[in-house]
């Protein structure tokens, strides 16, 4: 979910098998200062980017899970919709109005904001989250090759790999895609745009072969199907049951780190109107929805040759269907979307440490991106893995937002490090640990479940946020650096 800078210590995000660059956008430019207006981009470029980056391995799971945690036709339908939609409006009118404003990155606008000590805390955290999501990419991608060396698939309960052959396989691929990770990040970029049209196609495709085996002969078939043999709204034994809420709020915070939680800033600080943001629909509609949909279509034709199968494992899922061909998409959409993940997770580790090796940093976060890949249990509840990573980081994005719109407006001084010169300005620390405290107990003492929680832990962030700065900004006299 981007261009990095290897010589500022700053991180810009870039979506899986994508570089912003390959879509015109600058190389190492502008990361501490506003982009031009000579350097903005059309809407072309964006919606290039967005079609791309969302057809990635986690599609491959994630409309499996659903379906196994018993959604019904309708609520997928309509709930995937909806909460695209909400997605779509959030890159809009959140996201994108700040980002043509202010035409600066994430990164440098919380520099600014909570000084410098606030990006490294940021960037560990980021930094351990791409690890994670790297060994999801790099599990799935291993996937394919269980079924030429007749690997048994993991169960959906287990945690565990099942077995030394599963636990070779993911450490020989692993090992390619780090040492590519670090090695050849730009040959990658471009083979991953190269291969992201042939992989939405092949969505398509996989979805519209799967039909008649499950019984849809017609367009006027489909429906009916869909709700009798497809999803059934029974969920598997151990699992909780997903309703149209789930489905919508899933579909509208997977990507919260990004819209939210303002990471896109990063990508739309080169739009040369807000209203460009539109072209997140490209993405969350080709990728969002028809590839979740097709794959739960890959899963569906899985239970019913075997009902007693529920395992959800990308290589033979896909290879069921397609062959060979499924194979090959499988490990093209694990490849280019953990080599650019691992690149990024060792440039976030990078930049606490600028003269730390780029190369080396990169292999170290590639090794622990391996080791989590061998737990196969990170792939089957990567739906709650997804909920964190937004909860994690979309705090700061309120922050940006409270900073922005209301901290004028209620008296204070926007970007208050920088005009102070301090090196951590706490309110939006304060926030951070606020919202994740909010989530925890939501979770933990109310039950609330965790594709609930972004919502409320945004709102608490920036609400603290302004609560704090008002209390500090006024007990301190503000003595300007920067005006």
């Amino acid at each position: 979910m981007n261009n990095i800078n290897m010589e500022d210590k700053n991180v810009s995000p870039v979506e899986p098998g994508k570089s912003k660059e390959d879509h015109g956008f600058s190389s190492n430019e502008y990361e501490r200062q506003a982009v031009p207006e000579s350097k903005t981009k059309g809407l072309s470029s964006f919606v290039g980017l967005f079609a791309g980056e969302h057809v990635a391995a986690t599609e491959l799971l994630i409309g499996p899970l659903f379906l196994a945690r018993g959604v019904s036709a309708f609520d997928l339908i309509v709930g995937l919709f909806a909460g695209n939609l909400l997605a779509v409006l959030s890159w809009r009118y959140i996201t994108a109005p700040i980002a043509v404003k202010k035409r600066l990155t994430l990164y440098f606008q919380l520099e600014k904001i909570g000084g410098r000590a606030i990006i490294d805390v940021y960037n560990v955290a980021n930094g351990v989250l791409w690890c994670c999501l790297g060994g999801v990419f790099i599990y799935v991608s291993a996937t394919a090759l269980f079924v030429p060396l007749h690997i048994p698939d993991p169960l959906k309960t287990d945690w565990l790999p099942n077995g030394p052959g599963m636990v070779m396989v993911i450490l020989a691929v692993g090992a390619v895609i780090v040492y590519i990770a670090a090695k050849g990040y730009d040959a990658v970029a471009r083979f991953a745009n190269i291969s992201a049209p042939w992989m939405v196609l092949m969505f398509i495709v996989f979805g519209i072969v799967t039909l008649p085996s499950l019984g849809v002969h017609s367009i006027s078939e489909f429906w009916e199907v869909a709700n009798t043999s497809i999803w059934k709204g029974i969920p598997a034994e151990g699992a909780s049951k997903f309703t149209f809420w789930h489905v919508m709020c899933f579909a509208w915070f997977g990507n919260m780190a990004w819209h939210l939680g303002m990471g896109d800033l990063s990508i739309f600080r080169y739009a040369k109107k807000a209203s460009y943001a539109w072209s997140s629909a490209a993405g969350m509609y080709l990728g969002h929805y028809i590839a979740w949909i097709t794959a739960g279509l890959l899963y569906a034709v899985q239970l019913q040759a075997d009902p007693s199968n529920t395992s959800v494992v990308p290589g033979p899922m896909a290879y069921r269907v397609a062959g060979v061909s499924g194979i090959v998409l499988v490990i093209l959409a694990g490849w280019t979307t953990a080599n650019p993940v691992i690149y990024r997770a060792g440039l976030a580790f990078q930049a606490i440490h600028p003269k730390w090796s780029r190369a080396k940093v990169t292999a170290i976060a590639g090794v622990i991106a391996v080791v989590a890949a061998v737990f196969p249990g990170l792939g089957n509840n990567f739906l709650s893995i997804a909920m964190l990573y937004g909860i994690v980081l979309m705090p700061m994005g309120a922050v940006i937002f409270a900073d922005h719109y209301f901290i004028k407006k209620l008296g204070m001084k926007e970007f208050y490090a920088e005009r102070t010169g301090i090196l951590v300005h706490w309110p939006p620390i304060i926030a951070w640990l606020a919202s994740l405290g909010l989530c925890v107990i939501l979770k933990y003492a109310v039950g609330m479940e965790e594709f609930f929680l972004c919502l409320p832990g945004w709102l608490c962030s920036g609400i603290v946020y302004l609560i704090v700065s008002k209390a500090m900004q006024k007990s301190h006299k503000l003595k300007e650096t920067v005006v």
